[in-house]
């Protein structure tokens, strides 16, 4: 490479605002506009009422861990929770949510990749653009449109990877270096398994790099307040929930009940990292590396030859798209650039460890192990639709080693490769989430588009009968069901009371295996205890698949102490034999 091509792209810094504001607005604007148009056309029930109705629930002031079972980590909850204290319970606020939260880490994810590529070849810019395109429509809360957990825990992590970036400023100011360490807390209480992950790996780098410069007699001060923002942001959080829940209960619910019921076995872990089309893939990568070591200054057919070929196994995806026109199979070659990217991205950080200093030596590992923890949700199908940022920054770390480890490497390799990758990404990523094919699990195309004409969930958009359906509900209940009576809806897939702003009365709102603690017998003894007056039976659920375990033989449960006293249209309702009766028989 040459001298100009080796200039740092972000020196001139001054000369590049007025870009580099246009490209911030674009790359926000875009990412912006297909999170709305996403929820214009889709609605995913099940999720939103697990999420909306159980952070309206809190706040009211009931709190998770202690007042009810809550297997997840609470942040986003209580943001959702604050947003209903300050602007009431209407759903468009949450289409503003994701389209603010979608296009802002869009655009970390593009600063990050600037400073990812500062060293590399001229034109870093162009690269962080272009590898930032396909997130305008694999962004955060591109695939998945509401309000949730892993997008939310994609952009706290995003946000704490670029704190950690400025430790490598000389001199690095202390407490910027421990807002840094504070920061990489937050994901830990957004998505659990994700969030230890990257608060683990990211902890043990810095004690890693601080090693590194003890050795070298070099100043870690920096790295020292790192971990001392980190250790301090823990203590502080762990204090909270010690003093609002319980240490214990949390323990208990976020991670003994929620490792009981979601851990997968090892070797689905790593069933993503066998098979022979994986191997092709990796020798063909390997293959346009090699390929590059042998290209003299000025040979630009091999620089592009070598780009082609390390950029097939990600072009592949796009091409697939003329071969077959199942939606499930283009969404499978579009995931499957994962497990490629995962172990060329970790093979070239190895090789290039004495090449690579500060948070750039590390971040790869750093991210490679969030991805990993990431994956225990739901392997590799279920668990990429919010992290595909991290996904577009371990490319750019590729390219990165790739190009100090390679003195043969030019921009006849880097555009191309980065281009034609960008290109593949977002057109397929298009065709992806049009298919919705992640959100198989509901049923989203059968039927009209219906939109809600009720004022709180203004902006729900949803194909089928299903908000008709619970627009009856909602007019029986305010008609017939006095709003003090405690009520239980099974399964739990509507925004029930979100919607009509009655305060929850069972302990478990959606009766799904993964939130769901009790058996038949323990559900109806608490409607008993707890003096549940009716009960709510959907018939048609938008999931594809019955969640409720044991469904016939709880509703024979309930029918002992129930009886059937109306049916809608997609509800049959409930209510106590003798509420007169129970109420004698209370101490």
């Amino acid at each position: 490479m040459n001298p100009a091509e080796m200039a740092d792209p972000l020196a001139k810094s001054s000369h590049r605002l007025g870009p580099d504001w246009a490209s911030a607005l674009f790359l926000f604007s875009a990412t912006a506009a297909v999170v709305v148009w996403q929820n214009s056309r889709l609605g995913v029930l099940w999720d939103l009422s697990y999420i909306l109705d159980n952070s309206y629930r809190i706040s009211l002031g009931d709190l998770p861990y202690r007042d009810f079972p809550f297997p997840h980590a609470p942040i986003t909850f209580l943001i959702q929770a604050g947003i209903i204290k300050l602007a009431g319970r209407v759903f468009w606020h949450t289409i503003v949510y994701g389209a603010l939260t979608g296009g802002l880490a869009t655009v970390t994810t593009w600063r990050i990749l600037l400073n990812v590529l500062r060293n590399t070849p001229a034109l870093a810019r162009l690269v962080a653009f272009l590898l930032s395109l396909p997130l305008v429509v694999l962004g955060i809360y591109c695939i998945f449109p509401h309000p949730f957990y892993d997008p939310d825990c994609s952009l706290a992590i995003l946000v704490s990877v670029l704190l950690l970036q400025q430790l490598d400023r000389k001199p690095a100011a202390s407490g910027r270096a421990f807002l840094a360490g504070a920061s990489l807390v937050i994901p830990l209480f957004v998505k659990q398994n994700t969030g230890l992950a990257f608060f683990v790996s990211a902890g043990l780098a810095l004690a890693v790099l601080m090693t590194i410069e003890i050795f070298r007699r070099r100043p870690v001060r920096r790295y020292v307040c790192a971990l001392a923002g980190a250790f301090a942001g823990l203590t502080l959080a762990l204090l909270l929930i010690h003093l609002f829940a319980g240490l214990k209960n949390y323990w208990h619910w976020t991670i003994e009940f929620a490792a009981a019921r979601r851990t997968p076995a090892r070797g689905e872990m790593l069933a993503i990292y066998q098979g022979k089309v994986l191997l092709l893939w990796i020798a063909i990568f390997a293959a346009g590396a090699i390929l590059l070591r042998f290209r003299r200054r000025g040979q630009r057919v091999l620089a592009l030859a070598s780009a082609l070929m390390m950029s097939a196994p990600f072009a592949w995806p796009a091409i697939y798209l003329l071969r077959d026109q199942d939606a499930s199979e283009r969404a499978d070659r579009l995931i499957g650039v994962w497990p490629v990217l995962l172990i060329v991205a970790f093979v070239i950080a190895v090789a290039t460890i004495r090449r690579r200093t500060g948070i750039a030596l590390v971040l790869p590992f750093i991210l490679i192990a969030a991805v990993n923890g990431n994956f225990m949700s739901q392997q590799l199908w279920g668990s990429t639709y919010a992290v595909w940022p991290l996904f577009m920054i371990l490319f750019a770390s590729t390219i990165a080693g790739l190009a100090s480890l390679l003195k043969s490497w030019s921009l006849w390799t880097t555009i191309p490769l980065a281009g034609i990758v960008a290109a593949s990404l977002l057109v397929s990523g298009a065709f992806y989430i049009r298919a919705h094919e992640r959100l198989d699990y509901a049923n989203l195309s059968d039927g009209e588009l219906a939109r809600s004409t009720l004022p709180q969930l203004k902006g729900l958009s949803v194909r089928g009968a299903w908000l008709p359906d619970f627009e009856e509900l909602v007019r029986y209940s305010e008609k017939n069901i006095p709003r003090d009576d405690g009520l239980v809806l099974i399964p739990g897939e509507d925004l029930f009371y979100y919607t009509t702003g009655r305060r929850p009365r069972f302990p478990v709102l959606l009766f799904d295996h993964t939130t769901n603690p009790y058996s038949p017998e323990e559900i109806a003894k608490f409607c008993r205890d707890k003096n549940i007056r009716w009960v709510i039976v959907k018939q048609d659920l938008q999931l594809e698949e019955d969640p409720v375990e044991n469904r016939d033989h709880l509703i024979e449960l309930l029918e002992q102490d129930f009886e059937q006293v109306e049916s809608l249209n997609n509800y049959d309702i409930y209510r106590r034999s003798d509420p007169e009766k129970d109420q004698d028989d209370e101490p």
